[in-house]
């Protein structure tokens, strides 16, 4: 009876050590744990807005494309004997690009070239013995339908032969060499790759509200970030109809390159347009925007609270925004400090 006891007491001490020890645990992991206050001010940077001229000269970022580029595979199958060009070289519409073994099409032309003459030798000789009444004028019509026949055989063996000597479609750059001598070419498989740069496109996404601004038809200032003191001329072909994810639409020009091909295809460039207006707007830095491209957000500053605020923006001037809409002037707007910071919160401008 006593050992019973006596085990009891151990086993109660066991157990009051243990929660004594795991509430000792949970007490310091606490401690150490760092606990955000959501009602503890942050300190934020920002600025009470004005309204500020705009800047007269708009631009628009956008790449140059070419105007023609294709990749070019044979019409008909057969093993590669050379390919006259490189990567790099420049073509001219109608050069011969490869060149495919042609040796059995020019024997078969050969043996239809032999039956061909001898079926004109025997509608010639049928047709004297016809009309002389010593055959019967089926076997005549016979012959000229076989030399009908022959005569559509030896253009189509020719036109297989045209086919195996593969040329530029139209004068340009090969901008890829995707084959070499000896390998195997089939109706569908790439050869090489060519590009036109001597005419290009240009197209750059505008907002909804300066869409007007664009004009079919009309010229327009372009110029390339590699050559910015090359001055193109761009003439407007297409005017999306469908905005992007950014609810931006694309405007597409007509480029004329260089002399010397300056503008390659995927440089990047501006249009340039000129706005003699004086009219006053509100303008924030790009930084102080949050949300996402769609629906664009910022921090106003109302009773020493963080509120959250949807704006819409127009024209980006460099590291600067102007806002059409959802702010006025004399608001206060957050442009750093943004860390643990949410709708709502309390805050504390930093001088």
């Amino acid at each position: 009876m006593k050992k019973t006891i006596i085990y009891i007491i151990v086993a109660l001490a066991l157990i009051a050590i243990t929660v004594f020890q795991l509430k000792k645990n949970k007490e310091t992991t606490v401690s150490r744990v760092y606990q955000y206050d959501k009602e503890q001010a942050i300190h934020v940077q920002a600025i009470t807005l004005k309204l500020e001229s705009a800047e007269n000269d708009i631009s628009y970022t956008g790449t140059f494309e070419p105007n023609k580029e294709t990749r070019i595979s044979a019409d008909i199958q057969g093993k590669i004997n050379s390919v006259l060009v490189d990567a790099g070289s420049v073509v001219r519409k109608g050069q011969a690009l490869v060149q495919l073994d042609n040796s059995l099409l020019k024997l078969q032309l050969q043996t239809v070239e032999i039956q061909t003459e001898g079926l004109e030798a025997d509608v010639k000789r049928y047709t004297v013995l016809a009309n002389a009444d010593a055959i019967q004028g089926v076997q005549l019509e016979k012959t000229e339908l076989a030399l009908k026949s022959a005569k559509v055989q030896k253009a189509t063996i020719k036109e297989q032969i045209n086919k195996t000597t593969i040329t530029a479609p139209f004068s340009g750059i090969v901008t890829a060499k995707l084959t070499e001598e000896g390998a195997y070419a089939a109706p569908g498989i790439p050869l090489l790759q060519i590009t036109d740069i001597s005419s290009l496109k240009f197209t750059v996404n505008v907002p909804e509200q300066e869409l007007s601004q664009f004009e079919t038809n009309q010229q327009y200032t372009l110029s390339s970030d590699a050559y910015p003191e090359t001055v193109l001329s761009g003439k407007v072909i297409l005017t999306g109809s469908k905005a992007n994810m950014g609810n931006s639409f694309p405007v597409q020009f007509s480029v004329n390159n260089t002399a010397d091909l300056k503008i390659k295809s995927g440089m990047f460039g501006n249009v340039e347009l000129k706005n003699d207006g004086e009219e006053k707007v509100i303008i924030i830095p790009a930084s102080a925007i949050v949300g996402t491209n769609i629906q664009p957000q910022i921090y106003l500053v109302k009773n020493d609270k963080a509120i959250l605020q949807n704006i819409t923006t127009s024209t980006r001037f460099q590291n600067k925004v102007q806002v059409s809409s959802g702010l006025t002037e004399g608001d206060v707007i957050i442009t750093n400090g943004f860390i643990n910071l949410f709708d709502g919160a309390n805050v504390t401008i930093s001088k």
